[in-house]
């Protein structure tokens, strides 16, 4: 940590090796922020907390349509890399598509599909693909599909602030959100 430049692969990997010990310590010793910041400096890394808050945007983002009582595979869709390009896009009107790698399950691509044509790859988070996918909607003027009406009319009205009016749903949603 006291090098000037980092190598942060192996900060990483020696962050991930130390968590259980890092957190035993924190909780049962509820040490002073400038004894944990002594201790393990690597803690107070962006690296080592932007995975978290990409992960809860990417969770808030993709679990939005179950608050809205929406069906989550109609905007957000995922296949294996595997598969033939026409079934991971097959009856995919609208929405964000994540490849996955066959062996683990982890994410190789994320990519935009409109009426069943992949029109954008290699994005980097789902929250990325959602800005992109409003773009391109107002770009070529085309309408939100109807049963995904309600979480397309809260990322417009709440999150991108693009319009006043919105139905009932979108406002008692809204409303929930403030009150939290």
């Amino acid at each position: 940590m006291k090098k000037k430049n980092k190598d942060m692969e192996f900060i990483k990997q020696k962050m991930d090796i130390t968590f259980s010990l890092r957190r035993m310590e924190i909780v049962e010793m509820e040490p002073m922020v400038s004894e944990v910041l002594e201790r393990w400096p690597g803690l107070f890394l962006e690296e080592q907390t932007s995975d978290i808050t990409s992960h809860r945007r990417q969770v808030a983002v993709e679990g939005l349509p179950i608050f809205l009582r929406e069906n989550t595979e109609k905007l957000f869709s995922r296949c294996l890399a595997t598969d033939a390009d026409d079934k991971q896009v097959k009856g995919i009107k609208m929405g964000v598509l994540t490849v996955l790698d066959d062996d683990d399950d982890t994410v190789i691509n994320i990519a935009l599909v409109l009426e069943e044509t992949i029109v954008l790859k290699d994005i980097p988070d789902t929250p990325t693909a959602l800005a992109y996918l409003f773009g391109l909607l107002y770009a070529l003027n085309m309408e939100f599909p109807k049963d995904i009406k309600y979480t397309c009319e809260t990322i417009q009205h709440i999150f991108m602030e693009m319009s006043t009016n919105c139905s009932q749903r979108v406002r008692s949603f809204k409303t929930k959100l403030l009150n939290q």
